[in-house]
């Protein structure tokens, strides 16, 4: 092989892996940003909080009836609950009562 042979080797090698390179495509999860737990569980804990605005005013509005009011309440407040012990374990932070039962009635489910 001379040197001629060479520099035209490198030269096409360089070539390729210039090519391999810039050519890279990026595919469409390369620019969502990608989304923790804690993220999550915030915007869960977001959404049972509009969900429980909304419920007292429909309730006011007379659009539900007393018990299915109190009935639904409890049922987001428990869920509220729970999102806000998992967000406690994540984060480290010192558990309030109510995330602790929450946290014992997952458990025992």
């Amino acid at each position: 092989m001379s040197s001629i042979d060479i520099a035209v080797a490198c030269a096409l090698l360089a070539v390729a892996s210039l090519y391999f390179i810039f050519n890279v495509r990026l595919d469409d999860s390369d620019a969502t940003p990608h989304r923790t737990k804690l993220d999550q569980l915030m915007e869960r804990r977001d959404a049972i909080y509009e969900n429980l605005r909304d419920l007292r005013f429909e309730y006011r509005a007379g659009k539900f009836s007393e018990a299915d009011c109190e009935e639904t309440k409890h049922s987001l407040e428990v869920e509220a609950a729970k999102v806000l012990a998992e967000m406690d374990e994540l984060t480290g932070g010192t558990p309030t009562p109510a995330t602790r039962q929450a946290a014992t009635e997952r458990r025992r489910s």
